[in-house]
């Protein structure tokens, strides 16, 4: 299993590319989104860091990874092939919009909305909502932040701001829900890891 890697990006394609680990090239199957976010912040041959959904069946004998920036993301995408005739294949196709956006089809019940995503048609927008409404409401919220980057030690202070400013919550209920996420995982060093653990401890 390969949840993570990190390595130099050596080649992209229309719908993937190709990271070098070790001198080893792996192949990953990118999301339409998650491919323009690539190209605009990454060069070849420089570092990156791809969050890993890997599939193999019976079915599929040949391994099939799939990568996202976003370890948020990589959840959803996760969830969204939970439903009944929706394989990683199509799901990468289908996601060709941020996942903030898609969340928002669901929870909004947008079926018209949804039909728009390649390959999905009116029986699979409804089980689509079917399936996910409620349970992917934190999705629609959280990549919509763009988080500012921060020095080590006021990382904590740009979460707590996004969270009350932005979000929603009351400031003691912020700091509640980031003192938690620290003890989780007190090796976070950076706004984004802690925003993603903040949100992936209240995933019910």
């Amino acid at each position: 299993m390969i949840s993570y890697l990190e390595g130099r990006l050596k080649s992209i394609y229309i719908d993937r590319i190709t990271l070098l680990v070790g001198g080893i090239g792996y192949e990953l199957l990118i999301p339409a989104y998650v491919m323009n976010e690539i190209k605009r912040t990454a060069t070849i041959d420089g570092g990156l860091g791809l969050h890993v959904s890997f599939h193999q069946t019976e079915r599929q004998p040949k391994p099939v990874l799939i990568g996202f920036r976003s370890g948020l993301d990589k959840e959803f995408f996760e969830l969204f092939i939970s439903v009944e005739d929706i394989g990683p294949i199509a799901a990468v196709r289908a996601l060709g919009r941020p996942v903030r956006e898609i969340a928002r089809f669901i929870e909004e019940k947008d079926i018209k909305a949804l039909r728009q995503l390649k390959g999905i048609g009116e029986r699979k927008a409804e089980k689509i909502v079917a399936t996910l409404k409620g349970k992917v409401a934190k999705y629609a919220l959280m990549p919509d932040i763009e988080l500012p980057a921060a020095a080590p030690d006021d990382f904590r202070k740009e979460v707590e701001g996004v969270m009350v400013t932005q979000l929603g919550h009351k400031a003691y209920e912020a700091r509640k829900m980031i003192d938690d996420a620290l003890k989780r995982n007190p090796a976070i060093s950076s706004s984004e890891e802690l925003f993603e653990e903040v949100y992936r401890g209240q995933k019910t």
